[in-house]
This record gives C-alpha cells, structure tokens and sequence, in this order.
C-alpha cells in the first residue's frame, strides 16, 4: 500500500505530497520555499525513517517547483516532468521575480515523464496521465490498487485548473478532465494541488464547472 501525506506551503498555499512505502519516499511537487518548510518536510522524512529517491512534477508552474534546488542540494533528486514543461521550470526563477517569490534555479531534468511509462514504486505501478489544458506537460499520477489519483492543477473540490496562463486552454483542460480522470471510477480519490482532497464522483455530479 502506498500511503499519501499532504504538506501546504509558500505564498500560493500549494499542496506538496509524498507518497510513501517500504522505507522510501516520492517527492510530488516540492513548494516548500523557505527554510522552516524545507525543514518541516525533510523532519517528517527523517522521523519517519523515509528516504527520498524521486522527485516527480505534475507540471512547472513555479508554485510546484519552489522546492526542487533544496531536493536537490539535499537528497541528490534531479526533477522529472513532462517535457512539454521544460520550458515552464526554466522560466521559473523569472516567474519569482514578477510574484517576488524568489525561487532559485532548479536543476535541468535528465530524465522525461512519458505517459506511456508507468512509475514504479515498492512494487506497484503509478499511472501517468497526460492531462494537459493547465499547462502543455500537466499529467497526473493514477493508483489504481490504492485508489487514488494526484492531480496537480488539473481538478480542484468545486473548480478546475485556470487557463488564462501561458500554454494554457480550456477546451483541452476539460477534455483531459473528462477523457482521462472521469473514467478511473467515482470512488477514486483526488488529490489537488490546492485546497482539500475530493473524489472523482462528486466533482462528476457537483462540480460547477463540468455539469
């Protein structure tokens, strides 16, 4: 069983996971941005005997990525992500400044997200969706024997992702959300990027903006 601990950080109140299992630890969009959060997370890690050995982006926008230059110093992780987000988690540092947020420059992937190719973690497999409209790279990570599903920006409880930034659509936003989220079950859970968990079902029926 993979479990999910949810931590919220920087000024954008990003949701940062980590998916844990048999010792070791995913790092799902880092935004931990100053000293006491990056110190929060790696505490939690090491008080639960966690060691870090991926560090996965559900897409570059500079909220989910604040922390990947002290994954790096720290763990050793160089970031993965689609790399139709390359150009996104370049630009990041750029990003800070127009927000005055400042982000230190992440190292360069060495390896890209392909939807095709599963993510191995203790013996399961992590489903990557390619769910883009948030952004060109966005995709999402599917356990299907744990029934949950991260999505980064793509799904929030009552919203979905903006699309007024750049790389940004809305008819491709809502047709991942229905092509590729809606099928994995009512049952499954969604976790965002921001705010609280939910589940496919209810944001199916409630949903302001997919009715």
């Amino acid at each position: 069983m993979i479990g999910v601990t949810a931590f919220t950080f920087n000024p954008f109140q990003e949701n940062t996971y980590v998916l844990h299992a048999g010792g070791k630890a995913i790092l799902i969009d880092p935004g931990c941005w100053n000293t006491a959060e990056e110190r929060e997370l790696e505490t939690w890690l090491s008080d639960n005997a966690l060691t870090p050995v991926r560090l996965v982006l559900t897409h570059a926008h500079i909220d989910h990525v604040l922390g990947c230059a002290w994954a790096n110093k720290k763990y050793g992780l160089v970031p993965e992500v689609h790399h139709a987000d390359l150009p996104l988690l370049k630009a990041a540092p750029r990003q800070g400044e127009l927000y005055g947020v400042p982000c230190e420059a992440s190292p360069e992937p060495t390896h890209f997200i392909d939807p095709k190719d599963p993510i191995e973690f203790d013996g399961q497999q992590l489903k990557v969706l390619f769910v883009p409209g948030h952004s060109p790279g966005h995709i999402a990570l599917f356990s299907e024997a744990d029934g949950f599903v991260i999505v980064g920006d793509v799904l929030f409880r009552d919203s979905i992702g903006r699309t007024d930034l750049p790389g940004g659509d809305m008819d491709t936003l809502i047709r991942s959300i229905h092509e590729e989220l809606f099928p994995l079950g009512d049952d499954v859970i969604v976790y965002s990027g921001h705010g609280p968990e939910t589940t496919i079902g209810r944001e199916k029926h409630k949903n302001p903006f997919l009715r």
